[in-house]
């Protein structure tokens, strides 16, 4: 039975892998950025002409310093449409005064594959669609009012606000002639991925609840890539609904935002996410979050999904802390430490984050991703040493009993499976283990302890965003992206198949040759996977194979044994004729 179970467990794996070589992921692509919109009024661009918003909506009355037509006319604001720059030791965040809104966020340590910042906020949304830190109205028309108005600005310094070590905060204000007030307040915190938000909005003396509006996101980027196996390390998570409900994270997959658009209660905290990056709400108490699946022609004949998110709240939003960064687990902890749980580490998250913080140990040490990766598979090995050795050794017991083993099963192969004479082979079987000292549990199941540790450092390797565009050495330039001449799978695949052959197997030689087809199986799954998977992977088969080599010095060579037919006299009445036979 255990050697039953043993193939089962390499045969799933197996599986997963051919899965993936049939069907592998969709690459990663970025949708590409388009050239400044020809509406942007000519002043905004004279004054920011780099920052010009392509996801500016296309319907914003032209700011030449007059109000159209039949407008409320203006009390508090400004004449001209423009832009400030907010730049933190993190971020590049570029806000326009119309509707007091987010144009970009730009992320100062992170690069998509074209060598520009990631911007968070996704290019070409259509109009209708909210732009982050919009403030929504029960009543429509107030909505469009503030979308559209021209906000005063304070807090800045000729279009920029420097946050260095200290937060500093950027202020918006409207009022008309009408009685409508508006004032949102941005404060920055230098050294993370959070803004604080408060917003305020009066019709006359009645004060307004508005609801903040994240809008699409995240990024172009993420959007894009969809695909991949979890399990093979190259899962790319598409923006998915997030959030922290009564101490429990809860997923939606954006085909099913549409079954369930709104989540009420109070939050740890709530938003989007993707797989390497997140936009969501800390700790906003009770709250109200509305999604909406957005999707927009992507690069060619591809589409891009993204989750729209609108907060609502009970009381007038008053310094609402927001998230949006990337999932990089120190910066998450410094955040909200319940923060840490956005990253999807799966079910062994408890040992992946102790395998994350040695790797980043390491890394702080050798200053190369890939090296800590070979250092920590080396030190993983290292304390399952005893463990595997253990297991080789009762191996090689199994294997040396295969004669026995097989003399007595052939004395019964005339038996059918339902033939109660049969139990006399189990018996027979079970008095061989104890003559020789045999466990046949202690094979597999030194080996059953070390795989939550492997499917933990796989779920690391490929969740962890310290590996996103960290190169290792020659060709490998992106740990998380796979091998672009597939070298590292090649060697994998001849490590596995050179492990193979010299451990010890208790198995009849066809099903050896069966097990023969698992580095196959095994090497094509692994072209599509992250470099830093295949990277351990293939260390570790070299750490086996020398420990293999150094078991076997240390116990010899196998011993020939002679078959020996082995009978149970005495089994009693009522046996079978082939039961008689089998005597």
């Amino acid at each position: 039975m255990e050697r039953r179970v043993f193939i089962a467990i390499l045969l799933s794996f197996g599986v997963l892998y051919l899965y993936q070589a049939i069907l592998p992921p969709a690459p990663r692509s970025v949708a590409p950025v388009p050239p400044a919109t020809a509406a942007a009024p000519a002043a905004a661009k004279a004054a920011t002409p780099a920052s010009a918003s392509p996801s500016t909506p296309a319907a914003a009355p032209a700011a030449g310093g007059e109000p159209p037509a039949g407008s409320v006319p203006v009390v508090t604001g400004e004449t001209a449409e423009r832009e400030v720059t907010v730049e933190t030791q993190t971020v590049e965040a570029v806000f326009s005064n119309r509707g007091a809104r987010l144009l970009h966020w730009r992320l100062k340590g992170y690069r998509d594959p074209s060598g520009a910042q990631v911007d968070l906020v996704p290019t070409e949304v259509p109009a209708e669609q909210p732009a982050p830190f919009s403030l929504k109205l029960s009543d429509r028309p107030l909505t469009a009012r503030l979308k559209t108005a021209l906000y005063r600005i304070s807090g800045d310094a000729a279009g920029k606000v420097e946050v260095t070590r200290s937060a500093k905060s950027l202020v918006f204000e409207f009022e008309d002639a009408d009685g409508l007030q508006a004032r949102k307040e941005f404060q920055f915190e230098p050294g993370n991925y959070v803004v604080s938000v408060a917003a305020t909005v009066t019709q006359g003396t009645e004060r307004l609840n508005p609801a903040i509006a994240l809008g699409p996101g995240l990024s172009d980027a993420g959007a894009a890539a969809g695909g991949g196996s979890y399990f093979t390390g190259n899962a790319i998570q598409p923006p998915e609904v997030i959030v922290n409900r009564d101490g429990k994270v809860e997923r939606v997959a954006a085909a099913k935002v549409a079954s369930a658009p709104a989540h009420d209660g109070p939050f740890r905290f709530g938003g989007v996410d993707d797989h390497y990056f997140a936009a969501v709400a800390i700790s906003p108490g009770r709250a109200r979050i509305e999604y909406e699946t957005v999707v927009l022609p992507g690069p060619g004949t591809k589409t891009r999904t993204f989750i729209a998110q609108t907060f609502s709240f009970p009381e007038p939003p008053a310094r609402t802390r927001f998230f949006i960064g990337p999932k990089q687990f120190d910066l998450l902890k410094s955040a909200d430490p319940e923060l840490v749980r956005a990253i999807n580490f799966g079910m062994f998250d408890v040992v992946v984050v102790q395998l994350l913080t040695s790797l980043t140990w390491l890394y702080g040490f050798i200053g190369n991703y890939g090296w800590a990766i070979i250092a920590l598979t080396v030190i993983i090995n290292l304390l399952m040493f005893p463990l595997r050795h253990k297991s080789t050794v009762a191996m090689r017991k199994m294997q040396d009993l295969q004669p026995q083993m097989k003399a007595i099963q052939d004395r019964y192969s005339h038996l059918k499976v339902t033939d109660p004479a049969r139990q006399k082979m189990q018996t027979e079987v079970a008095a061989l283990y104890k003559e020789r000292g045999v466990n046949p549990a202690s094979g597999c199941v030194p080996m059953l302890l070390t795989l939550p540790v492997l499917l933990a450092f796989y779920a690391l390797l490929s969740q962890a965003i310290e590996l996103r565009g960290a190169p290792f050495a020659g060709w490998i330039q992106d740990l998380s992206a796979p091998d672009p001449y597939y070298i590292l799978p090649a060697l994998m695949g001849i490590t596995m198949f050179w492990q193979q052959r010299i451990t010890p197997a208790a198995m009849d030689p066809a099903q050896q040759r069966i097990m023969m087809i698992m580095p196959v199986m095994f090497t094509a799954g692994m072209l599509f996977s992250a470099s830093g998977v295949v990277l351990y992977w293939f260390t570790s088969n070299l750490w086996t194979i020398g420990q293999q080599y150094f078991t076997n010095w240390m116990i010899g060579p196998p011993a020939a044994r002679v078959p020996v037919d082995r009978k149970i006299k005495n089994v009693g009445a009522g046996r079978t004729a082939g039961a008689q036979r089998a005597d």
